[in-house]
């Protein structure tokens, strides 16, 4: 008789009206689909190989004679990733014939492809002959990536998102010793050098105390600002201290024994 009582509003609803069934009730409309997508969540942009042409432009042609690049078709990317004219560089070629790797090979914009060859060609390879063994590859820590700056979601695009940069983390030399521009214990007064190669050639140098961001490795790009402004942020820091002479704990002076109080007796006097 329960059950009863239980189901009669069920079918009293049932008889009036019906019931809806599952293909009646209308489904939500799709979202639509956003027009930016976070860079941290996007695929990194495709080739389109209509884009490739075996025509050469005037900066191919000159990076061609000091480098050894490899043609890359348009990438195409979200928002503003990507760029034209892409090359992978592989190698600076030197004066005397021999060259130096890039390693990886970085994916750049033709134009900062030839700023870097002319760097690593015309200064850093000078440099490093002029104290040492040859320089002989160069650590590529980071270069085209469709992303943000500093890879903080929603940021500004990054000029990495364009083809337009690169980070160098190390070199290598020809007696397979590496310096790292970061690294207090190279000598400050080539690390001085090495920062006024940098910032005379590139209108964006960031390294050690620029924003936290690069305190491991040097961030090289060719970014266009209103009146030529440059940015050159790359503290040249001094080796810590050497640590003082160890204290033994018997060099340690004592303090000096309290003096000794005579005993008062009850009465308030001293006792003798």
């Amino acid at each position: 008789m329960q059950r009863v009582r239980q189901l009669f509003p069920i079918l009293l609803i049932a008889a009036i009206g019906g019931v809806a069934s599952a293909e009646d009730v209308p489904l939500p409309r799709p979202r639509p689909a956003p027009d930016f997508v976070p860079f941290a969540e996007s695929a990194r942009p495709f080739f389109d190989p209509a884009e490739l042409t075996t025509e050469l432009s005037d900066c191919r042609k000159r990076l061609n004679e000091i480098a050894v690049v490899e043609p890359l078709p348009r990438l195409i990317g979200p928002g503003e990733c990507g760029g034209s004219d892409m090359v992978r560089l592989r190698a600076v070629s030197l004066p005397d014939k021999s060259s130096i790797a890039l390693m990886p090979p970085p994916d750049l914009r033709c134009r900062t492809a030839e700023g870097v060859a002319a760097w690593v060609r015309d200064e850093m390879a000078p440099k490093f002959s002029a104290i040492g063994p040859p320089l002989r590859s160069i650590e590529n820590y980071d270069s085209y990536d469709c992303r943000g700056r500093n890879r903080v979601v929603g940021a500004q695009m990054s000029e990495h998102g364009k083809g337009n940069a690169l980070d160098v983390r190390k070199f290598r030399l020809a007696n397979g010793k590496t310096v790292d521009p970061t690294d207090v214990n190279v000598p400050k007064d080539f690390r001085v050098s090495m920062r006024e190669a940098a910032c005379s050639r590139f209108t964006t140098v960031l390294g050690p105390g620029s924003d936290g961001y690069h305190e491991s490795h040097i961030h090289l790009d060719l970014a266009e600002r209103r009146g030529g402004y440059r940015l050159c942020q790359w503290n040249v820091r001094e080796p810590p201290p050497p640590p003082g002479p160890e204290v033994a704990l018997t060099d340690v002076p004592l303090p000096q024994p309290r003096p000794q109080i005579p005993e008062q007796s009850a009465d308030g006097g001293k006792k003798h």
